[in-house]
C-alpha cells in the first residue's frame, strides 16, 4: 500500500510539472506577432521563429492580424498575447500606434524584440530590434534602377502605406541614393499602394495609365517597396502590356517575381531574409529572458536578385527558403 500511495504521489508531482499538452510548466513561451499572416513573407517568418522554438526547446505561438492596416487588432493581440508569454517578438504595422503596448509589455518586465520594421521612440525598453537594414535595402534599390537605365532619365516610386515604418526607411534610403545621379528625375513618389493586392493593383494601374502618352511610359524605371506594391505594379504593367518596357526594381520575394525576373519584365527584386528574422527573434528574446547579453540592433540583410544570378546556388537558396 505504501509503496502504491508514493507511486501516485510521484506521478501527481510529474504531473504538476506539465500542462495538459505535456509541456512543461516552466517552459518559455514566446509570442511571435507578425504585420500580417497571409503574404509567403510572413509564413517564412514563421518558419524561423518554429525553428528556434524546436532547437531551444521553447513555445512559440505566431498570430497576427487578419489585415495589414488593422491596428486595433495588432494592439490587442499584442496585449492579449503578454498575458499568456513570457515574451513577445512583434512586427509592429505602425511605428506609432503600437508603441505604447508594446512598452505596457516592457514595463510588466516581460522582454519585447522587434522585428522586420521598427517601432517610433522605442530603443529605451525593447530588448533588440531584428530586421533588415531597410535604408540599405532602398538605397539598393536605387542603384540598380539607376545602373538599368544608364544612370539617365525619369524614374517613379510606389510606396506602400503611411505608418509602416520599415518601407518608409526604404522609399527614404531609395529616394536619397537616386537623387546621387544627376542624370535621373524623380517624377512620381508620393502614391501609396495600400495594404492589400487589390488596393495596390488599383492604384499602381492610375499611376501607370498617369506616366503612359500614347501608349509608351514617360518614365525609364520604377521602384516599388515592398511584396504588395511590387505585386501591384507587375500586375498594373500585364494589364496594360507594359511589362519589360519600363525598368523595374521592387522588394521582397514571390513566384510571380521570380517569373517575371526569367521574362526580362523585372531587373531585381531586394530580398530581405525573412527565415533568419524569425529565427533570431526568437533566439534574442530567449537571450533576454536567460539574462543573457543581446545586441541592440541586428541586421538580418539584403540581396540584390537580378535575372543574371537567380543561377548562383547561394541566390536560388535564398529564394527557396522564402517560395514554400
Amino acid at each position: 500500500m505504501k509503496s502504491s500511495f508514493f507511486l501516485a504521489l510521484a506521478a501527481g508531482a510529474l504531473l504538476s510539472g506539465c500542462n495538459k499538452s505535456g509541456e512543461s510548466s516552466d517552459q518559455l513561451r514566446i509570442a511571435v506577432i507578425p504585420k500580417g499572416t497571409t503574404h509567403i513573407y510572413w509564413k517564412s517568418v514563421e518558419a524561423g521563429a518554429m525553428k528556434a522554438a524546436d532547437e531551444l526547446g521553447v513555445k512559440v505561438t505566431f498570430i497576427g492580424p487578419q489585415r495589414e492596416d488593422d491596428r486595433s487588432q495588432q494592439i490587442d493581440l499584442v496585449k492579449n498575447q503578454s498575458l499568456q508569454n513570457d515574451a513577445v517578438v512583434l512586427a509592429p504595422l505602425d511605428a506609432v500606434a503600437l508603441r505604447d503596448a508594446a512598452k505596457e509589455v516592457a514595463d510588466k518586465g516581460k522582454p519585447v524584440v522587434i522585428i522586420d520594421s521598427s517601432l517610433a521612440d522605442g530603443s529605451a525598453f525593447i530588448a533588440s530590434y531584428v530586421a533588415t537594414d531597410n535604408v540599405e535595402c532602398g538605397r539598393i534599390g536605387a542603384r540598380a534602377i539607376a545602373a538599368s537605365i544608364g544612370e539617365k532619365g525619369k524614374v517613379a516610386m510606389l510606396r506602400y502605406m503611411q505608418g509602416s515604418a520599415s518601407t518608409e526607411q526604404r522609399e527614404q534610403g531609395f529616394l536619397e541614393e537616386i537623387a546621387k545621379y544627376p542624370g535621373i528625375e524623380v517624377v512620381s513618389s508620393e502614391q501609396f499602394a495600400g495594404a492589400t493586392a487589390s488596393d495596390a493593383q488599383n492604384t499602381a494601374t492610375n499611376l501607370v495609365t498617369r506616366l503612359t502618352e500614347g501608349g509608351e511610359m514617360t518614365v525609364q524605371g520604377i521602384f516599388c517597396s515592398n511584396q504588395t506594391s511590387t505585386y501591384g505594379m507587375l500586375q498594373a504593367l500585364r494589364g496594360k502590356n507594359l511589362a519589360g518596357k519600363v525598368k523595374f526594381v521592387g522588394v521582397d520575394c514571390d513566384a510571380t517575381f521570380i517569373d517575371a525576373l526569367k521574362k526580362g519584365e523585372m531587373q531585381g527584386t531586394v530580398l530581405q531574409d525573412p527565415v533568419n528574422m524569425g529565427y533570431l527573434g526568437v533566439k534574442t528574446a530567449v537571450s533576454k529572458l536567460k539574462g543573457e547579453t543581446v545586441e541592440a540592433v541586428i541586421d538580418t540583410g539584403a540581396t540584390l536578385v537580378t535575372p543574371d544570378n537567380l543561377a548562383d546556388p547561394k541566390i536560388d537558396a535564398l529564394v527557396k527558403t522564402q517560395l514554400q
